[in-house]
């Protein structure tokens, strides 16, 4: 039997409440500590408890940690789970079970580990028996230890970076491991190929969620304001804010120099944080798909009136309810369109954890700069699973408050401006906030009709004027935008467009198709709306773009149909959507499924001389100044 090291999935099957969630992150956490490549992904239902809850690791020596199709070792102590978990084990993996689940196994073509979980945790007289049941969890993570090679030092690493270094859960954890390690060692006969042997290749590396990275991000790019409603999968992210303001956002004389309100809906979330973005603050909620349909009346106030706020909507399978708990990319077209009337949405597209950080402060520059509500949509898979990441980076430029006209501006201006005049050429106008102590800084904030002075009126030629404006804005926006990252392949033949969390599968997709058909792919992804210039240069590139997402509609899709009819011939859909993270095997069935041999075309000034510029690393941001542009530090 050949050895199988650090290329390999794991499946621990529980009750969704029966306190499992903290054996297995310290399993993911300890293979990190190990310096293996690893990704946790969490499967659970929208009840609050008793149903069946799986969770997914994942380790490969070469990085590929998107979800695996394949359960190479199944741990179960679920009952009710127990037939489908063991029908779920690849011929040749390993299965571990309670041994108290009596019910019959037909597998021959697995390993077999049974665990006496309970006996184990019984015979241990110190564990108080509120916390049993708990603890009898860490059984499984000493066996599964023993039996594969997680090193002991990174497991007492993990239990004391989750407990905070309080020793009595440490140690009352940490012996329930070494029982079932002694077990294992005693009793169970290794029979598998899988090892885990130490690496060093998450060394410079941290390991965090998208929604805490989110709070983050917006807590160093100066949030003042968050309202908020509690929703599955989006409330962690408004938690994060109040965790982690009050230990980072501190004055000397102790007032606080933030709000978070929890407010009574979605919609009221919204229009707190819009009346805080028009009083001047850096405001923003957070929210999922059914929230983000409460806010549309909002969205479109604040669109109109042109009043800066940020917006993060972490997707979530629709429509109506759908399936709470699981993930997506359904949202992008609706977000897009926002509203009723005519509406472009500047929306901004995390593909990774680190970049929900960035987003997290740069949506507030662009909201200001801009002067519009900036969507960033994240989704589930990344908003609440646990993700290997680069350090954060502290913003290494000033805020950039956009074009704000404060006393000494309007002074010299002599009251020379309107809200909704465009007196530089960019279609974002002037504004003033409130506390602007010049007589000549007051203005009316208008959702109905208005002159480029904020009078009211329905005359026609005034609306058209306006709305075109608006519209010239949005596509202006697109020199703030981050650009897009770039993986090329020399001698690519076809091209793949996607966004958001899909980049680990796809890039392993890619990497399998090459190595095994020969054929090979330019990859970007997206990271915004509206489209910069490298996404037209791609587009222009190949007779072939694949365009990767999980949702039924091909929602890029259809954007991309909206903003380049004459490239319709060129897009075709390899789309998703059956709640779980993206994982290689789809990508890949769906770009082998679609591919045809390529044809000869014009690339109109593309090219190895594009590919190139484009793949270039983007600076961490652009700011374009336009006078008087208000700029002041982070805080």
């Amino acid at each position: 039997m050949n050895k199988i090291v650090n290329d390999f999935s794991i499946i621990v099957g529980t009750k969704n409440g029966s306190g499992s969630s903290t054996a297995n992150n310290t399993i993911l956490r300890s293979i990190f500590k190990m310096g293996i490549p690893v990704s946790g992904k969490n499967l659970f239902p929208s009840n609050i408890q008793g149903l069946p809850t799986w969770y997914t690791i994942r380790a490969n020596k070469d990085g590929f940690i998107a979800r695996h199709d394949t359960n190479d070792i199944v741990v179960t102590l679920n009952p009710d789970s127990f037939s489908r978990d063991l029908a779920s084990v690849a011929s040749g993996g390993a299965f571990f079970y309670a041994d108290d689940i009596k019910l019959p196994i037909n597998r021959t073509d697995v390993a077999l580990y049974p665990m006496p979980i309970k006996s184990i945790i019984r015979s241990d007289q110190s564990i108080p028996n509120d916390f049993r049941e708990l603890v009898g969890n860490m059984v499984y993570v000493g066996a599964l230890a023993q039996m594969i090679g997680i090193d002991l030092e990174a497991i007492l690493a993990a239990l004391t970076f989750h407990f905070k270094g309080k020793q009595k859960p440490i140690d009352m954890n940490f012996n329930a491991v070494k029982a079932g390690v002694e077990y294992a060692k005693t009793n169970l006969e290794k029979k598998d190929p899988f090892y885990l042997e130490r690496m060093n290749k998450t060394d410079n590396l941290i390991m965090a969620d998208g929604n805490t990275a989110a709070a983050l991000g917006s807590i160093f790019g100066g949030v003042q304001f968050a309202g908020w409603y509690p929703i599955t999968p989006a409330s962690s992210l408004a938690e994060g804010l109040v965790e982690y303001l009050p230990l980072l956002r501190k004055r000397e004389d102790g007032k606080k120099t933030y709000a978070i309100v929890q407010a009574e809906d979605e919609l009221a979330a919204l229009g707190m944080s819009i009346g805080a973005g028009w009083a001047g603050l850096r405001a923003m909620t957070s929210t999922s798909g059914p929230g983000l349909s409460l806010m549309t009346e909002f969205a479109g106030l604040a669109y109109y009136a042109e009043i800066p706020v940020v917006i993060w909507d972490v997707q979530r399978v629709g429509p109506s309810t759908g399936m709470p708990t699981r993930t997506s990319q359904g949202d992008l077209t609706f977000t897009h369109f926002i509203g009723h009337g005519d509406s472009h949405s500047v929306i901004l597209l995390p593909g990774d954890v680190s970049e929900c950080f960035d987003f997290g402060w740069q949506a507030f520059d662009l909201a200001e700069r801009v002067q519009t509500p900036i969507f960033v949509l994240s989704d589930l898979d990344m908003g609440m699973n646990q993700w290997m990441s680069k350090p954060f980076e502290y913003p290494n430029t000033p805020m950039d408050r956009g074009k704000v006209l404060w006393e000494k501006d309007l002074e010299e201006i002599k009251g020379n401006w309107g809200r909704y005049l465009d007196k530089d050429g960019d279609a974002i106008p002037y504004r003033t906030v409130p506390g602007n102590k010049h007589p000549l800084s007051s203005y009316f904030t208008r959702g109905t009709g208005h002159d480029e002075y904020a009078k009211y009126t329905e005359d026609s030629n005034a609306y058209i004027k306006n709305m075109e404006r608006l519209k010239e804005k949005y596509y202006n926006a697109k020199q703030y935008m981050p650009k897009p990252v770039v993986h090329s392949a020399k001698g690519a033949t076809a091209g793949i467009l996607a966004y958001g969390s899909t980049e680990n599968a796809i890039l392993e997709a890619r990497h399998q198709i090459e190595k095994e058909h020969g054929m090979k792919f330019d990859f970007m992804r997206v990271r915004g709306l509206p489209f910069t210039d490298e996404v037209t240069k791609f587009i222009e590139s190949y007779d072939q773009i694949f365009v990767v997402e999980m949702n039924r509609d091909a929602q890029m899709r259809q954007i991309l149909l909206t903003e380049y009819p004459q490239y319709a011939a060129r897009f075709k859909s390899v789309a998703h959507h059956d709640g779980l993270p993206a994982s290689a095997k789809w990508v890949r069935e769906g770009l082998l499924a679609n591919y045809s041999a390529p044809k000869k075309i014009q690339k109109a000034g593309t090219g190895s001389k594009v590919k190139k510029a484009a793949a270039k690393k983007p600076a961490k941001k652009t700011v374009v100044k336009s006078k008087p542009a208000a700029k002041a530090k982070r805080k």
